[in-house]
C-alpha cells in the first residue's frame, strides 16, 4: 500500500515578518503590528487576508494511512515553533514518499509551506525532486497537477476550474460527514490571540479527517475501491477516532451520526 498523507495548515499573521517589513514600531506588540498592517490594507481597499508569505504556520494537521492503519495528529508539540513543524512535515515526505492529499493545497497550503521553508532555510529534497534523483518523479511528482502524487481534491473535483470550486464543509455534510465543527479559518487568529491553541489543533485535526473521508469517497467514485473496501475504510476512521477518546472526537462522532441519519 502506498502511504497517504492528508495535510492542512492553520496560520496566523506573521507579526515578526510584518515588523521586518516596516509595519508598526520595533517596540509594538504583535497584535498592534498586525492591526497596523491590516488597517493599511483596508485603507488601500485590499482584503484583510495577508499574502501567503506573511502567513505564519501554527498547526499542521495530518492523517497518515498506510498498511499499519490510520493515524491522525498535529505535528510537533504545542510549544514547537514554525520551523519544527515544517521540518517534520518534509521529513515525513523524505521518509515515506507518501501520496499527498489536500483541500486547496495547491492554492494555499503548499505555497505557504514553500515560502516559509525558504524563510527558515529548511531542506525538502524528496518533495522538490522533479526527476533528477528518481526517474519515476520525472512526470509524476508533487508539482504535476494532472497526476495524483499530490491530489488537491478541491482542484480535481472542480476540473481545475476555480469558478467550480465547492466549500469542503458543505460537500462533506452533503456526503453525510460532519464537516467543520466550532471554528473556521477566519476565526484562527482571534482564537490564537486568546490562547486557544488546543482548540485550533483540534479543529485542524477534524478538517483533515473530513478531507480523508471525502478522498475515500472520491476513490470509490473512481473505482479504486469497491463498496466493501470503501465501507472498510470508513469504518477504520470511526474505530480510530473512537479509540482516541478525546472530547473533540466524541463531538465529531456524534455529529457524524447525526449527519448520517439526515442522509
Amino acid at each position: 500500500m502506498t502511504p497517504s498523507l492528508v495535510f492542512d495548515l492553520e496560520t496566523v499573521p506573521d507579526a515578526a515578518g510584518l515588523r521586518a517589513l516596516g509595519h508598526g514600531g520595533p517596540q509594538a506588540a504583535d497584535h498592534e503590528v498586525v492591526e497596523a498592517a491590516l488597517a493599511a490594507r483596508r485603507e488601500a481597499g485590499l482584503s484583510e487576508f495577508l499574502p501567503l508569505h506573511l502567513q505564519r504556520i501554527v498547526v499542521i494537521g495530518c492523517v497518515f494511512r498506510d498498511s499499519q492503519g490510520m493515524r491522525v495528529r498535529t505535528l510537533g508539540g504545542p510549544d514547537d515553533d514554525e520551523p519544527v513543524l515544517i521540518q517534520q512535515f518534509f521529513r515525513a515526505i523524505d521518509h515515506y514518499t507518501p501520496r499527498l492529499i489536500s483541500w486547496n493545497g495547491s492554492g494555499f497550503d503548499l505555497p505557504v509551506l514553500h515560502y516559509r521553508a525558504l524563510i527558515h532555510n529548511i531542506t525538502a529534497s524528496r518533495y522538490w525532486d522533479l526527476g533528477d534523483d528518481d526517474r519515476d518523479f520525472r512526470f509524476n511528482n508533487y508539482f504535476n497537477r494532472y497526476h495524483l502524487r499530490h491530489t488537491d481534491l478541491m482542484d480535481v473535483l472542480a476540473k481545475y476550474n476555480g469558478r467550480a470550486n465547492a466549500p469542503m464543509d458543505e460537500l462533506a455534510r452533503l456526503c453525510g460527514f460532519p464537516g467543520k465543527l466550532g471554528m473556521d479559518g477566519s476565526q484562527v487568529w482571534p482564537a490564537w490571540q486568546a490562547g486557544k491553541a488546543d482548540e485550533i489543533r483540534a479543529y485542524c485535526e477534524t478538517d483533515v479527517v473530513n478531507t480523508w473521508l471525502l478522498y475515500c469517497r472520491f476513490r470509490r467514485m473512481r473505482g479504486e475501491l469497491d463498496a466493501a473496501q470503501y465501507d472498510a475504510e470508513v469504518e477504520l476512521v470511526r474505530q480510530t477516532l473512537t479509540e482516541i477518546n478525546a472530547p473533540h472526537w466524541q463531538e465529531y462522532l456524534a455529529a457524524w451520526d447525526s449527519a448520517a441519519a439526515g442522509n
